[in-house]
């Protein structure tokens, strides 16, 4: 892997920074207050909490050794009250009960994909760089993009289209990649855009973006098994908040909004049967929304941080420990 390392705070700038960290700060602000990054990239966020929330520590989460190189290396200053851990947001329960006592009084999730995996060329993210098919978040372990594109039955290849990339012409070019896998195996990612610009119609392409844009989000989801780690991170993150303490989530697909609002709202819920006089404890909503809706970003971050622009967020508060999700 080619390393471009330099300066962390340059190379990427944060989505709704000063928001996420005005929500979490309020359950921060007392000694031995911990707080989760489970989505650390390159540091930014972790960086704003600890230096806003002094009597907070963090402990940040990536998947990609990369991003806990360079955030590790910003973070020095911090000392002890920054600790890096190489793990999938999913596993956010086993890191905790290590470095925690099991427990989180602020999460922070920011689930898109950071500058290190756009802009570093190698990573095969970018469909604007010839660059080898990976899209792996962490490439230490699992299939590439490449693997799905030469391996996948047709109907598994338009599925993930259709489904993770809201590819209308999911069928068609699937179709196309079994055409001309069979001539040779994808290995780079400037061959399927080209097969991508045959597939997509010229008439869709003046008026839906770059034809590879849904395809190249369908591959990372699927090689990175995005929805599914996010459904068990999400309830894993709920579940370890300790009273009082805040979740804050930044995404930037329909889908990942759509967990994160189910989960959310199935906590902000009384679950008291109908007819009962009285609401038991373990019936009671166990969650309170600190936002309306998904917030979307002002015209101000458009136009400093152009990739903020897909961004929904979400966040909530733990009322108390009754109820907890399963």
């Amino acid at each position: 892997m080619t390393s471009s390392r330099g300066d962390a705070g340059a190379r990427h700038v944060p989505v709704l920074l000063e928001r996420c960290v005005d929500l979490l700060e309020p359950a921060l602000q007392h000694p031995g207050a911990v707080c989760v990054d489970a989505t650390l990239g390159m540091g930014g966020h972790t960086e704003a909490i600890l230096t806003r929330c002094p009597q907070a520590r963090v402990v940040g989460l990536d998947r990609d050794p990369e991003a806990i190189a360079l955030a590790t290396e910003r973070l020095a200053p911090f000392g002890e009250r920054f600790v890096a851990v190489h793990a999938v947001y999913d596993e956010l329960a086993d890191v905790l009960a290590e470095h925690a006592d099991g427990r989180a009084d602020g999460i922070l999730f920011d689930l898109g994909v950071s500058s290190l995996q756009l802009d570093e060329a190698d990573r095969g993210f970018a469909y604007r760089h010839d660059a080898p098919l990976d899209m792996r978040m962490d490439q230490t372990r699992g299939m590439t993009a490449a693997d799905v594109l030469n391996t996948y039955a047709h109907g598994d290849l338009a599925r993930i289209l259709k489904t993770y990339g809201e590819e209308r012409f999911a069928g068609r070019i699937a179709s196309a990649i079994l055409r001309e896998r069979e001539k040779e195996p994808f290995t780079t990612s400037a061959r399927l855009v080209e097969v991508l610009r045959t597939a997509v119609p010229a008439a869709s392409q003046r008026t839906g973006g770059h034809p590879a844009k849904r395809t190249f989000q369908a591959l990372r989801i699927e090689v990175n098994a995005e929805l599914e780690v996010w459904e068990r991170a999400v309830r894993a993150g709920i579940d370890a908040l300790a009273p009082g303490g805040r979740i804050v989530v930044e995404s930037y697909h329909s889908l990942e909004d759509r967990i994160t609002k189910q989960a959310f709202a199935e906590g902000a819920r009384s679950r008291t049967p109908a007819g009962m006089p009285v609401e038991l404890p373990e019936h009671a909503a166990y969650l309170r929304l600190l936002t309306r809706g998904a917030e979307t970003p002002s015209d101000a971050e458009l136009q400093s941080n152009p990739r903020s622009a897909s961004v929904r967020l979400r966040a909530a508060e733990r009322l108390s420990p009754n109820g907890a999700p399963a």
